[in-house]
């Protein structure tokens, strides 16, 4: 579980990124799909402040306030539900009090004041805005005032601190009164509230304990809701000044109620000091007693020192802290087997590392805007600090791949590391080190502290890999796509079982993109596969060829890790200016005496950016979906069909299955015969590589002329999916998407289902709804070109490197919003049967 960082505060400007998590970054060893960037709006909804969101023009004013209407809409929702909790509160105390003037009561009068205390004013405040807001949504005009209702909303939050005070005598009470009192307990396990407003007679077991916690959590979301709804209210609306009230009264109220969470901080700046010979160092992540800490580690002639980086002086000047030191001769590596007791990796989920990418790109954003608008240094380096936090955090968080060093006096220490290169990278260091180091030593307390001090002086990198630690001419690295055949690879001394593996950087650290087949007894490989890399500020292609050791017994003890063994390993740095070239460029990559040839090609994300229209309109791929559903008679178009189907029978367990690319040959063969009709297909589908037919299918999707979820509604669900509230937020996204053409819907949901099967089992193919999400949600929702400019104000344009990582973020987190629902109401029966079959 990540630490909480930021204050109660920062909940109004950040709503619940960390806890919905979006997924993005696909470190699975695999190449990504094409993905999309910049939609209308969706930069607005997701980088701007509600003060800005208006400014140069940048918000379609129509579609903002449409959108006005969907988040009312959705606090309508939202406060239904909260007056039915209400409702179930009030509903017992009546006749507890009634009982408490008998000879036998359940409760004392005191005893019921207490657990029940300001529930009725409560409901008496939120039943009055609800009556309030309800006709006024009905009556909805764009000119339409609610701020007065919110206002007085927000100066009736006295209610809620008189609330919150009480809520630990109210909880204590109930609990000793639920354990003196048999029917009392009964009936705090027993409240009934609504379901929701389509359904009055069906109502939800709740227990006091859950409804008495619901004020709470309602007033810490009170600025998330007003936020929302600012965002999408013009400067020029006469609610504008009103809901700022409201925001500024509400965001005052959380800071007395709650106490500001300090995320820890920790220098990651050291003054470049004297070069002096030393092997290797770099910043690492140790993991001590399952939690995280950054280290930086040396690597001496003799020893290997693991030291903690510290401020003094009012950070002005640093030091180092010794954690600990191995001499290398009394240092091994720990093998798997070795340990009894291997402490179990503490792995950050996919979505809570994606909730800090989006957070990083958001900074970026907002660092560019005020270089744009020249409005001083000091909120560039407020902006600057909050970027460097979150880009350390996520270094700190993201490594998975342990590297165990062992002492011979018994003491072990594990390292997360996330690259097998720099792994094998520090072993080979060491043990080359090792054979001339012959005795063992130990430093007395003033030769370890003389030591650990002149590590100022003594390291060779300065700085972890952060974007604010760049200087301004360094390159930024590439954005876009790199596609990569790897041809074969030579200089193998005898035969074995061939692999290699792909790595690029990204967000400051190296992530496994993508892995050949293995290429079995044979010293001279030919692979020839294809893959499609998503390039993120990258700088650096790597290639790592193994040995597949499918006998584990033959593993020897100096090897380390339990696992295949690097034979070679090497990269190239990816120079934008040489790669401007569309077509392939030939490249030999050098690595430990063996070489591996590579063809590569890089793809912009603007240009990526293009949906190509069939010029065969007879065909399926890149002609519109309503077409082609309309020639097949059919609700689903048959390529998906077969596709689904094809993948249904036989790749339902293949290991990353939608994530793993398929041979390009077969792909690009497979949509010739579905563009011709060619009757043969299903035969050739039966032949092929369940992988090649994965990547049909998400090939399909992305050369339609118009994404799935259409140009015209992708602004609102971007706007929708960033909505604070989830009871808003589900009635929005919803409604829009009940919005699609027929055939869009119908074949989304068809699509829907199937995934959810695949992600069934996900303990088998590691597809979880997250990863589908991320190969998924930028395919179907990418906008076309003429629909992914964003808009600029003349003479500053945007660069697109930060603006597309929020796109892409949004795109993925829409897919497995609706990917996580339980169920999606169908419009009628015929669509709801689509669900159920796959003969339409």
């Amino acid at each position: 579980m990540l630490p909480s960082y930021g204050c109660a505060t920062d909940w109004a400007e950040e709503p619940q990124q960390h806890q919905d998590g979006l997924p993005y970054i696909d470190d699975s060893p695999s190449s990504s799909p094409h993905l999309s960037s910049k939609g209308r709006g969706s930069r607005d909804a997701l980088v701007l402040g509600p003060s800005e969101s208006t400014k140069g023009g940048e918000l379609d004013l129509e579609k903002g306030l449409e959108m006005r209407k969907w988040v009312l809409s959705g606090i309508l929702a939202s406060e239904e539900t909260y007056l039915s909790h209400l409702e179930a509160l009030l509903l017992p105390m009546k006749p507890l009090k009634a009982a408490a003037t008998t000879s036998q009561p359940v409760l004392t009068s005191q005893q019921i004041e207490t657990i029940f205390f300001k529930v009725p004013e409560l409901y008496e405040i939120h039943k009055d805005f609800y009556d309030g807001l309800l006709p006024r949504v009905q009556q909805w005009g764009h000119q339409q005032r609610v701020g007065d209702l919110f206002q007085k909303l927000a100066s009736q939050l006295g209610v809620y601190r008189a609330f919150v005070d009480n809520y630990g005598v109210a909880m204590e009470t109930a609990e000793k009164c639920c354990q003196a009192n048999a029917q009392f307990a009964e009936i705090s396990e027993n409240l009934r509230a609504r379901s929701n407003k389509d359904s009055k007679d069906q109502t939800t077991k709740n227990s006091l304990e859950t409804l008495l916690y619901k004020p709470v959590d309602r007033v810490t979301r009170s600025t998330l809701v007003l936020h929302d709804l600012l965002k999408h209210t013009p400067l020029s609306h006469p609610d504008h000044p009103l809901l700022q009230d409201a925001l500024r009264i509400s965001q005052n109220f959380l800071s007395s109620i709650n106490e500001e969470i300090t995320p820890r901080r920790q220098s990651m700046t050291v003054k470049k000091g004297e070069h002096r010979q030393l092997l290797k160092d770099s910043f690492m992540v140790e993991l001590v007693e399952g939690a995280r800490k950054l280290r930086h580690v040396f690597l001496f002639t003799d020893l290997l020192l693991c030291a903690k980086l510290k401020k003094q002086g009012g950070g002005k000047t640093q030091h180092y802290d010794c954690k600990w030191y191995i001499p290398l001769t009394d240092l091994s590596f720990q093998t798997v087997d070795e340990s009894e007791a291997t402490p179990n990796l503490p792995l950050v989920p996919d979505e809570e590392l994606d909730a800090m990418k989006i957070k990083i790109s958001q900074i970026k954003n907002d660092i560019q805007r005020e270089k744009r608008a020249n409005k001083g240094s000091k909120a560039i380096e407020r902006l600057k600090k909050k970027l460097s936090e979150q880009e350390s955090l996520l270094l700190l968080m993201s490594p998975n791949m342990a590297f165990r060093v062992h002492n011979r006096n018994g003491k072990s220490y594990t390292f997360l590391i996330s690259s097998d290169y720099e792994r094998a990278e520090w072993r080979e260091n060491i043990r080359e080190q090792q054979k001339k180091c012959f005795k063992s030593f130990s430093l007395t307390s003033v030769e370890l502290q003389m030591l650990t001090n002149s590590c100022v002086k003594l390291q060779t990198v300065h700085n972890i890999p952060l974007t604010i630690n760049k200087e301004d001419d360094e390159s930024p690295g590439l954005y876009g796509f790199l596609n990569v055949i790897v041809h074969s690879a030579t200089g193998f001394k005898q035969s074995s079982n061939l692999y290699c593996t792909l790595e690029v950087d990204s967000f400051g650290y190296f992530v496994n993109k993508a892995k050949t087949r293995v290429y079995r007894d044979t010293a001279e490989p030919n692979w020839n596969e294809e893959f499609e890399i998503e390039l993120e500020g990258s700088q650096t292609l790597r290639i790592l060829c193994y040995e597949k050791c499918y006998n584990k017994t033959k593993i020897t003890k100096e090897d380390g890790e339990n696992t295949d063994r690097i034979m070679g390993k090497g990269q190239v740095q990816l120079e934008p200016q040489a790669l401007q070239d569309k077509d392939w460029q030939r490249t030999v990559i050098a690595m430990n005496g063996i070489e591996a040839k590579l063809s590569v090609k890089f793809t912009s994300r603007e240009f990526s950016l293009k949906r190509m229209p069939s010029r065969k309109q007879t065909g399926v791929f890149g002609v519109k979906i309503a077409v082609v559903t309309k020639r097949e008679r059919s609700k689903v178009p048959y390529i998906v069909r077969q596709c689904v189907e094809e993948i249904e029978r036989r790749g339902m367990e293949e290991v990353g299955i939608y994530r793993v690319s398929g041979v390009a040959t077969d792909i690009q063969a497979l949509k010739a015969a579905f563009d011709v009709n060619n009757k043969d297909v299903s035969v050739m589908m039966s032949e092929m590589d369940v992988n090649a037919i994965a990547g049909t299918l998400k090939l399909y999707f992305r050369e339609l002329p118009e994404p799935l979820f259409t140009d015209e509604f992708y602004p609102n669900f971007a706007e929708g999916i960033a909505l604070s509230d989830p009871v808003a937020k589900e009635s929005c996204m919803l409604n829009l998407l009940l919005s699609l053409p027929e055939a869009n819907l119908l074949t989304f949901l068809f699509l829907l289902d199937h995934l959810k099967r695949v992600a069934e089992k996900e303990t088998v193919n590691k597809m979880s709804l997250h990863n589908l999400a991320t190969v998924f949600g930028p395919t179907l929702l990418r906008p076309s070109e003429k629909e992914s400019k964003l808009p600029a104000t003349p003479g500053q344009p945007i660069t697109m490197t930060d603006s597309w990582s929020l796109e892409v973020m949004s795109q993925v987190q829409v897919l497995l919003y609706f990917l996580q629902l339980e169920a999606i109401p169908a419009p009628d029966s015929k669509r709801q049967s689509i669900l159920f079959s796959t003969e339409v």
